[in-house]
């Protein structure tokens, strides 16, 4: 409970930070007189909750996320797991993919009003786009790093190409994957965002722009809230799946790792007070 209390004093001690630079208008480098008081963003979020626009928003921004995403982690992690497991493949397909990786997926929004009919089409492309590059990655070094010794076993026992995958690729890579996942998510709310102020028509994201556009800072300062809560939520759900996942994995406790005594503290040493004190054993006690 004190951990939990740390953190809700420090968020609290930001937005107390944050209302006295805003509330007296200070300006000394950064211009916080420009910016709107706690006040303001939470008079303006009490607004917007009761109308309909900002659920609409928010249903929108979800579905796009959670779309495009889901493509991406069983995407990523197929072609993950062809690329490390086969030649063949990485030979046809890692060229590909490492020239198109480095590019940002913000920089296809052109591409994807080109490719798609509709623009709800494109924004998932590029969530999904943005996604899949780090679950790609990070599936492909999880299973590379496995020891072969385990794979050797299963074939030893009998064990064929899928109860391989099935028994030691897939659970052994398991941390990597979804550590994988929890950046792709990340990445993929900075990009639906952007998409959404670029080329959407309802959004978190476009509704933000709209704001900007109109000087209505309070309400750009509500949309940044929402993107980070959801975020927060998205990325704390996707770990918690992963732990769920890998309850076979060792975890590491701080308050058992704080209470733990020390070696030197428990075990004493040997102590010799004399010389004299040290018997040779005979030779015929010796085991």
């Amino acid at each position: 409970m004190s951990r939990y209390a740390l953190r809700v004093a420090s968020l609290a001690a930001a937005l107390g930070v944050w209302q006295l630079l805003t509330g007296l208008d200070i300006d000394l480098w950064l211009r916080f007189s420009q910016f709107p008081t706690v006040t303001d963003v939470a008079r303006a979020f009490a607004d917007r909750l009761v109308g309909g626009d900002y659920w609409t928003d928010l249903t929108d921004s979800l579905t796009r996320i959670l779309t495009g995403f889901l493509l991406a982690a069983v995407l990523g992690v197929a072609t993950g797991l062809l690329v490390a497991r086969a030649r063949l493949a990485e030979d046809l397909l890692g060229p590909l993919l490492e020239v198109v990786r480095p590019i940002p997926a913000i920089a296809l929004v052109p591409v994807a009003i080109l490719l798609f009919p509709s623009n709800e089409q494109g924004i998932v492309f590029i969530t999904c786009t943005a996604a899949f590059f780090p679950v790609l990655v990070s599936t492909r070094h999880a299973v590379r790093a496995l020891t072969p010794v385990w794979e050797e076993a299963v074939r030893t026992m009998g064990g064929g190409r899928w109860r391989i995958l099935g028994s030691v690729v897939l659970p052994g890579a398991l941390p990597g994957i979804f550590g994988g996942l929890s950046v792709g998510i990340g990445v993929s709310w900075i990009c639906v965002i952007s998409a959404e102020m670029i080329s959407g028509q309802y959004g978190v994201g476009y509704r933000t722009w709209q704001d900007y556009t109109v000087v209505d800072y309070p309400g750009v300062f509500v949309g940044m809230v929402t993107i980070g809560v959801l975020g927060w939520v998205t990325s704390t759900a996707v770990e918690l799946l992963g732990r769920r996942l890998t309850r076979w994995l060792p975890r590491t406790s701080y308050a058992a790792a704080d209470r733990a005594p020390r070696v030197r503290d428990t075990v004493p040493a040997p102590v010799l007070s004399s010389p004299e004190a040290v018997q040779e054993v005979p030779d015929d006690q010796l085991v």
